[in-house]
């Protein structure tokens, strides 16, 4: 598959070895990383590389290579043009923090998937995951939902092959907001990491150095890469060559030549997603933060949160109660209005659609 590399702004650095490596291997994916020494994940190396690395080695706390760490600031989020929910503008001031280059894969998922049944933390019934001794469902398995990419035969999970394709790479799909928490606490385990979620109340403790998921406020900092004012990622329209998404004539920022599902992906099989390192880079180098799947984030959901008086301009987690789970992004079947950096929308936590995943952040140590 093509990986395309347009659309980022270039530093004057030196490239390690002139090119990014590859390798990483979990439940049989393989997906992309940069050069071992790149720290900072923008796939150079300088000072700047050093300096992080001195500051993990002296605090003994890991970032892995395909994170990359956002210096915290204020910018304008929101969007007065594009529907209700994502006006009006507003100022929001945040901290610095880590977020993943990538959506988390199917691979990765069954790694967790295979550990956790190991250790008792989850149960399977009638191919749905749950957390143990409850009805908290965290994913469909393929006998729950033909389009889930991990299949599940007697204690063991695996990463399907479709149409031919090996779906480690490609993002996690059917999985619930509770099911993406509850990797982020796994993950923070396996690392000697802080746990940022209670498990039963399902709260975050934002003073925890674990994994989590993004704040919608992080996640729309992370998707604008520092560029006000743009409708994607990249700029201010959007093709098939850019990102995974359900392309129409509806909308005029739409300039696909290629119409309805993206044709790179559409194999007649769904779901229609792509690896997770396909696509463009924002300027934060960060990729699919339009389209391929639509990302959980943290807060509960209001369509007139950002309305309120008084607004919680700095480092705001959204509202304290609610129904549904902020999602971001927009995915392969969602319309190029639902791919912009402002579209927000919401949904129970509990559900678990093709069309949705998530990608992890890390705060400041």
């Amino acid at each position: 598959m093509l990986i395309k590399e347009g659309g980022r702004a270039m530093k004057n650095k030196t490239i390690l070895g002139g090119s990014i490596l590859l390798l990483s291997l979990l439940c049989g994916g393989i997906f992309a990383v940069c050069p071992s020494a790149d720290f900072t994940g923008d796939c150079y190396v300088d000072m700047e590389d050093f300096a992080e690395f001195a500051s993990q080695w002296l605090t003994g706390y890991h970032i892995p290579g395909d994170f990359v760490k956002l210096t915290g600031g204020t910018f304008d989020m929101g969007d007065c043009n594009d529907g209700s929910s994502d006006a009006p503008v507003h100022s929001v001031q945040l901290d610095s923090f880590y977020i993943c280059k990538y959506e988390l894969t199917n691979g990765q998922y069954c790694a967790y998937l295979n550990s956790a049944y190991q250790g008792g933390l989850i149960a399977v019934t009638d191919g749905v995951v749950y957390k143990a001794s409850s009805e908290i469902a965290y994913c469909n398995t393929h006998s729950a939902s033909n389009t889930s990419q991990i299949d599940y035969n007697d204690g063991v999970f695996s990463v399907r092959t479709k149409n031919g394709r090996n779906m480690s790479g490609d993002p996690m799909v059917e999985v619930s907001w509770y099911g993406a928490v509850a990797y982020c606490n796994w993950r923070s385990m396996q690392e000697g990491k802080e746990l940022c979620y209670n498990l039963f109340a399902w709260e975050c403790d934002f003073s925890k150095k674990g994994y989590r998921l993004p704040t919608e406020a992080e996640w729309e900092y992370a998707a604008r890469g520092g560029v006000p004012n743009l409708r994607f990622p990249w700029g201010d329209t959007i093709t098939h060559g850019q990102a995974n998404y359900y392309s129409d004539t509806d909308y005029f920022y739409d300039v696909s030549e290629t119409r309805g599902y993206n044709p790179d992906w559409n194999d007649g099989i769904f779901p229609y997603t792509s690896p997770s390192t396909y696509g463009v880079d924002n300027f934060y180098h960060l990729r699919n933060m339009s389209g391929n799947v639509a990302e959980w984030a943290y807060d509960w959901y209001s369509p007139t949160y950002y309305s309120i008086t008084p607004y919680p301009h700095v480092n705001p987690t959204g509202p304290l109660t609610g129904e549904n789970r902020v999602m971001r992004g927009g995915g392969w079947s969602h319309y190029a209005h639902s791919c912009r950096v402002a579209a927000r929308d919401g949904h129970p936590p509990y559900v678990r659609f093709d069309v949705i995943g998530f990608r992890l952040v890390l705060p400041i140590e």
